[in-house]
């Protein structure tokens, strides 16, 4: 069967992580939504997405198909619907297309209401609220039936029945505590010593805690990504550093962010009252529902040292943000500076810093990429009035 997993109208809400990747390709528990439908339909799933995104995620078409809303996440109860669903039906939730099977979803007029629950990223703070749980619901599946890597005697370890070590990790002199969730130690990756870690916890493949980092309950660490100081229910996607001392809480950084030297943000209004945060689809700020509220960051921005981010700022892609005081809870893309005044980050600058990233870990910046950065800077000019 060929599985589809296709962006919605949800991809406005989600930016600016949406604004370099599909939906499906988000990060929320140990696994992108696509990993966890890949696994669990034993399969590789092709993107539905926006045109100038297509080439590097492509799609893989077939008169018999089945899509999935790339915003849901998977239960046992739904994939089993999914793998059952009959050809030419729509399986819907409230209204909403979660899967259909056919040669194009949006032209199925029968339909099939599924009965279990549903639980979607439609908004970019849902990554971290359901991240500790996924974290869970993740351990399970990528665990079940194999056996952990053993923990050196250096290390002080509770709850060493709910941790996962891949091969090739290193963890020496470290505190962990997993009494209270799963805590997955990724394939060479690497916890330096010192650090107090507590589950749920997810350090994915090559990723590295730097000596003495605190990390509270429900973070994900990406692939290749480095993590010092404190950080709590964070998600970062991949390839990004926060290396050193400062304070990261309820927020989500994109890929290649880099978070200088005692960069930190706020969760919390003094006045205890809701978070409003930047809406794309809107263009105006939104009430999000949470008390505690961090930063979000699209792709390849990056904050100097000594950066304060207000309760509840979104980063726009490939932004500089540097200087005294709260810059503003919204940098468009390709802007730098910050409380003193912003301006526009010219676009060959920015390629031309992104390909001396990609580089650093033997990638290269191609067309492809420079494709991808034209179209967003484009598509941002009218949020860059300085």
């Amino acid at each position: 069967m060929n599985y589809i997993l296709f962006d919605t109208a949800a991809r406005k809400q989600l930016k600016p992580l949406t604004f370099t990747r599909p939906i499906a390709e988000l990060r929320c528990g140990i696994l992108r939504i696509s990993e966890k439908w890949n696994l669990r339909l034993n399969t590789i799933c092709s993107w539905k997405t926006q045109e100038y995104l297509q080439q590097k995620f492509p799609l893989v078409t077939a008169d018999d198909s089945i899509f999935i809303n790339a915003t849901v996440l998977p239960t046992d109860e739904l994939v089993e619907a999914i793998r059952n669903l009959p050809k030419e039906i729509a399986l819907m939730k409230n209204g909403e297309v979660i899967a259909a099977r056919g040669k194009d979803y949006e032209t199925l007029t029968s339909t099939a209401e599924f009965q279990g629950d549903v639980q979607q990223i439609l908004h970019p703070w849902h990554i971290f609220m359901y991240n500790g749980e996924q974290i869970n619901v993740d351990f399970e599946l990528l665990t079940a039936g194999r056996t952990s890597q053993t923990l050196s005697d250096t290390n002080t370890v509770l709850g060493v029945e709910n941790i996962f070590v891949e091969e090739g990790a290193e963890v020496e002199c470290a505190v962990l505590n997993a009494r209270n969730g799963k805590m997955y130690i990724g394939k060479d990756a690497h916890i330096m010593e010192g650090a107090v870690i507590r589950a749920p916890f997810a350090l994915c493949e090559h990723a590295t805690v730097k000596m003495a980092a605190k990390i509270y309950e429900d973070c994900t660490v990406g692939t290749y990504c480095k993590v010092g100081g404190e950080l709590q229910n964070s998600v970062l996607t991949g390839y990004s550093n926060k290396g050193h001392d400062g304070y990261l809480g309820n927020s989500v950084l994109g890929e290649w962010c880099n978070l200088g030297a005692d960069t930190n943000n706020s969760n919390l209004k003094n006045d205890y009252s809701e978070v409003k945060v930047w809406n794309y689809a809107t263009q105006r700020f939104m009430k999000t529902g949470l008390q505690f509220c961090g930063l979000i960051m699209g792709d390849h921005s990056k904050s100097a040292i000594n950066t304060a981010f207000n309760t509840g700022t979104v980063v726009g892609v490939s932004s500089n943000v540097y200087g005294a005081g709260f810059p503003r809870n919204f940098v468009p893309s390709f802007s730098r500076g910050g409380a003193e005044g912003m301006q526009e980050y010219v676009l060959k600058q920015a390629c031309d810093t992104a390909a001396r990233v990609f580089a650093r870990r033997g990638k290269e910046f191609d067309e492809t990429e420079r494709d991808i950065f034209t179209h967003i800077f484009e598509e941002t000019q009218q949020f860059r009035r300085f």
